[in-house]
């Protein structure tokens, strides 16, 4: 077994695939239709399945918000240098919510970063 996709219900789809390209570096690796169904997809990622997990967003024609819940907590993504990469995020006008260093009680250097719709991704410094 292996993990495929994460699923993210999104508010405005192209919003949220301008964010995870034009900010997080993802590339965008397919978009689909179901008018029927009434919802949009967008599959984004460092890379396409097999050799890469990837990000779902999931757009519900007409819901433009969603109560995150209690239970959600972050997406992680390993980046080689984590006080730049929030530079870059910054740069590119996204937001960066907790900045780069050591995490609390360790020396793993991390860092959280907002998305449009509210959800956090977890910056963690990795040798590539």
């Amino acid at each position: 077994m292996r993990l495929l996709h994460t699923m993210l219900r999104v508010g405005d789809l192209p919003r949220s695939v301008e964010f995870y390209t034009q900010v997080m570096g993802m590339t965008l690796l397919r978009q689909s239709e179901n008018t029927s169904q009434k919802y949009s997809l967008a599959f984004l990622g460092y890379g396409p399945n097999p050799e890469h997990a990837e990000l779902e967003l999931t757009y519900n024609h007409g819901v433009t918000s969603y109560d995150m819940g209690t239970a959600y907590g972050h997406l992680a993504v390993a980046v080689p240098d984590a006080y730049a990469a929030c530079d870059r995020i910054r740069s590119a006008g996204g937001a960066v919510t907790r900045e780069a260093g050591p995490v609390k009680g360790g020396t793993t250097v991390i860092a959280f970063v907002t998305d449009p719709d509210g959800y956090k991704i977890e910056l963690i410094q990795r040798a590539a």
